[in-house]
Order: C-alpha cells, then structure tokens, then sequence
C-alpha cells in the first residue's frame, strides 16, 4: 500500500559529468523531495557541483553492471517513488505531472526520452520506465531493464538527453560491447540483447556487425515489442546507406503491412526508394522518384506519431515537406 505521503527521489549515477550535472539536477530539483547521486569514479568536479545544488552524493567503485549500480542507488534513496535520470538528462516538460502520479497506484512510469545528435534536425523519441514505486529493480550489465510484474504506463514526462552527441559519445564507444556480450552469454539469442549490439555495433563503425546483429534480432523479435519499430526503421537505414538496396527493400515490403500508420516507417521508405532511383536512373523518373514522393505524401497524411517508439520529430510533418519539395522540384526540372 503507498503512502498518504508518499517521497519521490531523483537517483542518478554519473562518472565525469561536470559539463551537465547542473543543468539535470536543477531541472529536477523542484519536483523531487531528494536527489541521490552515486557516483562511479568521476576525476572532475562532478561531485562539488551536485553537491552545491544540494544532491546527496554517494560513491562506488565501479562495478561493472549498471543494473547493480542502480540498484545501489535506489537502496541509498530509500523512497516511495524513484525518477531515474543520467547526468546528461534534463527535465524538459512534465515535472508537474510527477506529484499527481505518485499519489496513485503502484504502476511503472514511461517517459519519453528526446535523444539529440550531430548533424540533426530534429530529435529521436524513445518511450522509457524511468518512474518506478518502491521494490522495483533493474537487471542486466547495461541498456538495464526494469524487472517488476506491474503495469508501464506512459506519463507526459519529457525528458532531454544529449549523450549521442559526438563529442559525448567518443568516451563511450568502446564500455558497451564487452557489457552487452556477457549479458548475451548469460541470455543467448535474446532479441533485444541482439538489437542493442547492433546499435552499438553501429556505433562504433562496423556496419557489417550491426547489420548482422540487426538481422537476429528481428528474426527473433516479436510483432509486439517495444522496441520492434525502432529496429526496422534501424535495419533499413543501415542497409540502405551501406548500399544494400535489395536487402533494404526486402525489410521494407515484409515489414509494409505492420506500419500503415508510422510517419517514421514511410520516410524512411522514401529514402529508401531515393537510392534506388540514383543507383538506377533508367527507372528514376517512371519508377522510383513518383514512388518516393508517394511515401512522403504517404508521411503527411499519417502526421505526427511521437508514441511511436524511436519516432523522429518532422518525419510527419516538415522533414517530409522538405523532401517533397526537393524532389517535386527536381521532377519539374526534368520534365522540362
């Protein structure tokens, strides 16, 4: 049974973020009743600064498992209610919503993460349990997941994350493989294991790897998960961009009919139907140009879906428009 009362605490475990730790502790500051902060082995001012904005800071010595290191973190906060948050996070919208939730049922809480990258436009939306009561825990060395049997529920959390930027994610590239492989050891061919690596894969440049773990995985994914769409729209990017065409389209025509409403899905198949047109001019104007253009006709029509999970803001809506026009305009040109 919850309280009447219930305590809501931020716990964060960080390593060297003294280039955002102020902005994600003062974002969250307002809604919270603590902030416990486990930190990992930082060598910068990590530490000092959350503490002048009034964190509790805790150390540990890295212990190889993010899961564990939660783990720890929620034990130290001691609280009713837990917002998960990572140094280079923030709040952008939604604190208000956090008193209301608390007060109701024992559920999990998914928020929407807005990833940023380099070069980007726009951000990637991801649907994550960051809300969890008292007695929920995560497993697994990294990309943990929360092991509890209730509910996920969505809340209108919105949370910004810039750790995908380049000059972020260079300290990153190599922690995650060795992570993900011993939990695979320990999990093997579990599909969202498989995914993650070949993100990771990606990542780091090895197209070859990523596609192949791409691959597995939505062999072995099931229609409902989660993180399914993100996948496909994935796999296709990749494939496409590292010129394997044929086995692009091939995702796309199996995958057609699971998508009808995804903005994402189409845009991406207006990409992908733009390469081909380089890659075969002969066919460009009868074929795959007209086809593009309908997909991103297809994009507008369907508009915004940010439930979707890894949607992309503008795929519905402008980034589509902006595509139209270029290659109505080339059509024109052409046809002239």
């Amino acid at each position: 049974m919850m309280r009447t009362n219930p305590k809501l605490a931020a716990a964060l475990i960080v390593r060297n973020e003294a280039r955002c730790i102020r902005r994600c502790l003062e974002s969250v500051a307002p809604w919270v009743d603590r902030m416990v902060v486990l930190d990992t082995g930082s060598t910068d001012d990590t530490i000092a600064i959350a503490r002048s904005i009034g964190a509790e800071v805790h150390q540990l010595a890295w212990p190889d498992s993010f899961s564990i290191a939660r783990n720890h973190a929620l034990t130290l906060a001691d609280a009713d209610w837990n917002l998960i948050l990572d140094g280079d996070e923030w709040i952008m919208s939604g604190g208000e919503l956090l008193r209301e939730w608390c007060a109701g049922p024992a559920r999990l809480g998914r928020t929407c993460i807005h990833n940023e990258a380099d070069g980007a436009t726009t951000a990637a939306r991801s649907w994550i349990t960051r809300l969890i009561p008292r007695g929920a825990r995560f497993e697994g060395r990294v990309h943990e997941q929360v092991v509890s049997p209730l509910p996920r529920v969505r809340i209108e959390l919105h949370i910004g994350h810039d750790g995908y930027r380049d000059a972020q994610i260079a300290g990153k590239r190599d922690r995650n493989q060795p992570l993900l492989l011993g939990d695979l050891a320990d999990r093997p061919d579990d599909p969202y294991l498989l995914y993650q690596l070949g993100k990771d894969a990606e990542m780091r440049g090895d197209p070859a790897a990523a596609c192949g773990y791409y691959a597995e995985a939505l062999t072995l994914t099931a229609a409902e998960a989660s993180w399914r769409h993100e996948l496909v729209i994935g796999a296709i990017q990749l494939l496409a961009r590292t010129g394997r065409l044929s086995d692009a389209l091939a995702i796309a025509e199996a995958e057609f009919n699971n998508w009808p409403e995804s903005p994402d899905f189409f845009f991406v198949m207006g990409d992908l139907l733009l390469e081909h047109a380089i890659a075969d001019p002969t066919s460009a104007i009868d074929q795959w140009l007209p086809l593009a253009s309908g997909a991103w006709e297809r994009c507008l029509e369907i508009g915004e879906r940010p439930t979707l999970e890894g949607s992309v803001a503008g795929r519905g809506s402008h980034l589509a428009q902006r595509n139209l026009d270029a290659i109505r305009s080339q059509l024109a040109l052409l046809a002239a």
